[in-house]
């Protein structure tokens, strides 16, 4: 038999960013529960609002499943004697099992009789279970910030107030900190009065709706989509599309009804970025933009309930905007009375983090960090003065009003202000410096963007890790890990030749002698290392045994990583790869545990090894051609020609030979073969692949 179970925790509201996460965990740990007890289920579904966690399983077995073990007991010589009578320790074992000497069979174990007892486990009912499988699921969910309340100790998104545990018609109990389990649960807080009983799991959907609240969170999406769709049909213009926005505001209600509003036009003359920062950052609504791209004049939100007074709930979400966008207009006429360079002194009088001095002395760094990357580039000193400049303004806007009001504007407002002022190519620097901001996010065009973005986040992570603070397991709160790869992407995506050891070494003498710089290098150049690993697996698709190869090699100017680990793997699905990789093979696997020697021509007796030591000359001036051009197709195809001089080798001359001065030259030239191909990648890594 089967039936529905229902599992709703009740609580005060949850934080939408936590939702997500919390229903994915529940899904899980869930599935994993049931699996384990030998519950059977058609369905399991965890579903959300901003006041409850709800687990809804469809037809659970009311029974476990029949389980048959084999227990292992005693080797046989031990359980019975040489007459075969069974022995106090057999008789023991199977007394422990609860059978008969006679029900245990004899079956080998790497070569040993054992005996073994096979026990029948018929299974226990369902709801004998069910309570401890709903109290672990409580105690197991984690979130990022749990909370505590009142005096209690256990800890959990936010304070529990309800709890329904029901298996068809019937209660499970389930208790925490005091609170038990019932068949109640509450409806909309505004729009529902008192509790609603359900005398079965499966009424539960159809109870809350008529109170007010839809439970499935995709149902919700689909309303809020369909509803914002009739209000769009009733504009001249388009939603702005925020998948993530949508998502945070369809865990923010219980009961959506989405509405437009508008706000004053002359608003529209402070940057858009400002409009579209206190509509969604702050308010949640969505932007309207007309059919040529532009800001219009309006918004759509979503309340938490019914139509009921919705011109009320419009006007009032109307008069916050607008005291928003108001703040915003005056901060921003305050702002461009005085231009963007006189802002930078109040730098000095802003920490940039605890241990790593003022924004002031952060700014000097860039400064100097931007410089040496454009003299490494040879950019025309018109452009270096661009950077420089860029440089120097680019934290700015940080002591402005508008920036301390909404600092995700940060570099954005810089490049409004700096425009006034300065040249459109600085102030697109200042502007971009801070891309990529997050997975997916734009990388920056511009010349100043580009080199003084580096310089930005090479300093903050090399400031970070001299001041001890270096990102452990899943914690990284300084966005450490995002911001070197915002800087390999940036690399990669220019094509540019920059050392990123280079790079770091000059950060951390920046920073003078203010710490002890002891083992930092080596820790950010293997951060740094790990993030390319990540970039050419994750986002490149490459496998890891081509990346690994590639990485052993060289791996500190990450355009030149990529290319090479992209020209391996094409090479390896062509014909001539079985000849480059098995040539390779036959002399690495010979010289593996041996040491390098100097190859002498005089002790090359024959034709074979003669002819190999021709190939790899040819080879070696080849491949350093090769090599110097940023060929690695050509410089893998020069190191295939010589499968054939190997295998001449290897079936004419024997390597291994009594004479020490013959052996070691013979090794010799195995080795300088390993050595050419380990120019490229390191091979040994390989995961051989069929053509």
């Amino acid at each position: 038999m089967h039936q529905d179970l229902l599992f709703e925790i009740g609580t005060e509201e949850i934080p939408a960013r936590f939702m997500g996460p919390a229903l994915d965990q529940l899904n899980k740990l869930a599935k994993e529960a049931f699996e384990e007890a030998r519950l059977d289920y058609r369905d399991v579904s965890a579903y959300g609002t901003p006041r409850r966690l709800t687990l809804y399983v469809s037809n659970l077995a009311t029974k476990q499943k029949e389980e048959q073990r084999e227990i292992k007991g005693p080797a046989k010589k031990a359980a019975f004697d040489e007459a075969g009578n069974p022995t106090k320790a057999a008789q023991g074992f199977a007394r422990g099992q609860g059978i008969t000497v006679e029900q245990l069979v004899v079956k080998k174990l790497n070569n040993i009789e054992y005996v073994y007892a096979l026990v029948k486990d018929e299974g226990r009912d369902a709801k004998e279970i069910l309570p401890q499988i709903l109290q672990n699921l409580i105690v197991s969910l984690s979130f990022p910030k749990p909370m505590r309340w009142g005096s209690k100790e256990f800890r959990f998104v936010r304070p529990i107030h309800w709890l329904v545990a029901l298996f068809g018609e019937e209660i499970i109990p389930v208790t925490i900190e005091g609170l038990s389990s019932d068949r109640f649960t509450r409806g909309h807080r505004f729009l529902s009065d008192g509790e609603l009983y359900l005398n079965d799991a499966k009424v539960y959907f159809e109870t809350l709706k008529k109170a007010f609240v839809v439970v499935n969170q995709t149902e919700r999406g689909r309303l809020i989509q369909s509803q914002l769709r009739d209000l769009e049909a009733a504009l001249d213009g388009e939603i702005e599309q925020d998948q993530k926005l949508l998502e945070e505001v369809i865990q923010l209600v219980e009961y959506p009804t989405s509405f437009m509003g508008s706000f004053d036009t002359h608003f529209l003359e402070l940057p858009e970025e400002v409009i579209i920062t206190a509509m969604k950052e702050h308010q949640r609504y969505f932007p309207v933009r007309n059919k040529n791209g532009k800001l219009l004049p309006k918004f759509l939100a979503v309340r938490n309930g019914t139509e009921k007074h919705l011109d009320l709930v419009r006007a009032g979400n109307e008069k916050v905007l607008a005291a928003r966008l108001a703040d915003a207009h005056f901060f921003y006429a305050e702002d461009l009375k005085e231009p963007l360079e006189n802002k930078v002194e109040g730098l000095k009088d802003i920490v940039f983090l605890e241990k790593l001095g003022t924004l002031w002395e952060k700014t000097l760094r860039i400064q100097k960090l931007s410089l040496m990357l454009a003299q490494q580039l040879n950019m025309p000193l018109e452009v270096i003065a661009k950077v420089q400049r860029a440089a120097f303004l680019s934290k700015g806007d940080l002591t402005t009003n508008m920036v301390n009001e909404f600092p995700e504007l940060q570099g954005i407002m810089g490049g409004y202000y700096a425009l006034k002022t300065e040249d459109p190519a600085v102030a697109l620097g200042i502007r971009e410096h801070y891309l990529p901001r997050f997975a997916g996010d734009k990388i920056p065009e511009s010349q100043a963007g580009i080199l003084v973005g580096i310089a930005d986040k090479v300093d903050t992570l090399v400031g970070c890790f001299l001041a001890g603070l270096i990102p452990t397991g899943s914690q990284d709160p300084l966005g450490l890990r995002r911001q070197a790869l915002g800087v390999c992407n940036t690399i990669i995506k220019h094509q540019l030749p920059i050392s990123l050891q280079d790079l770091v070494k000059e950060g951390i003498k920046l920073y003078g002698d203010k710490f002890d710089q002891g083992e930092v290098l080596g820790k950010i150049i293997d951060f740094y290392r790990q993030r390319i690993e990540n970039i050419l697996q994750e986002d490149q698709g490459i496998p890891y045994d081509v990346v690994a190869a590639v990485l052993e090699v060289d791996w500190e100017y990450p355009f030149d990583v990529l290319k090479r680990a992209k020209v391996l793997y094409g090479f390896m699905g062509k014909e001539n790869f079985l000849s480059l990789i098995t040539g390779f093979t036959r002399a690495f696997n010979l010289t593996k545990n041996t040491e390098a020697h100097e190859i002498e021509e005089n002790l090359l007796l024959e034709l074979s090894e003669k002819e190999l030591y021709k190939n790899i000359l040819t080879a070696g001036r080849l491949l350093n051609k090769y090599l110097n051009e940023g060929d690695y197709k050509g410089s893998l195809e020069v190191i295939a020609t010589l499968r054939e001089p190997i295998d001449q080798f290897f079936e004419e001359v024997m390597v291994m030979v009594e004479d020490e001065q013959l052996k070691q030259n013979r090794l010799a030239l195995l080795h300088k073969v390993v050595e050419l191909a380990g120019q490229v990648a390191d091979l040994s890594k390989l995961v051989t692949r069929p053509n």
